[in-house]
């Protein structure tokens, strides 16, 4: 296993913890120096924040930790490809590389929808990887929207017989 894919597993670790949560199951890391400085995973409908998303609590985190805004150095290591939001705060931390697990075809701004994290418009770019560990990181977002479905369907028909 290369360096990528065991960051990408801690990754897919944070990502478990927002399944638990029922939150989509979205995690990342970010590393320094070969050493994970931050952690994050989603939580918006846990803690009813449009913010809380895991790329920005990482970044948070990241910087509290390093005591700066600029990450500059820093890889993050995201599960699924990041929305807009996430990938302008990567683009705004001077993030340098990010490594992405499954790609977002409906809302994905790191090549799906658009790349914001490469713009030459922009004053910094993000080196970029995909696909890491990739089918690991696709299957467990559709089995959360796969129970989801289910659960939500189950629960039309409790509400039908009361």
């Amino acid at each position: 296993m290369d360096q990528d894919e065991q960051y990408m597993k801690e990754a897919i670790r944070q990502a478990k913890k927002a399944y638990a949560l029922r939150e989509v199951p979205i995690g990342c890391v970010i590393v320094y120096e070969g050493k994970i400085l931050a952690r994050g995973y989603n939580r918006r409908n846990t803690d009813k924040n449009t913010l809380a998303h895991a790329e920005l609590i990482a970044i948070k985190r990241a910087s509290k930790k390093l005591g700066d805004w600029r990450l500059e150095g820093c890889t993050i290591y995201i599960t699924l490809e990041p929305c807009q939001m996430c990938a302008g705060a990567i683009i705004q931390a001077r993030v340098s590389k990010v490594v992405i697990g499954s790609m977002n075809p409906k809302a994905g701004c790191a090549g799906s929808v658009l790349n914001l994290l490469q713009m030459s418009a922009f004053n910094h770019q993000a080196e970029l990887k995909k696909g890491v560990l990739e089918d690991e990181c696709s299957h467990m977002l559709s089995e959360f929207f796969r129970e989801l479905r289910i659960f939500k369907k189950n629960e039309q028909k409790h509400s039908l017989k009361g």
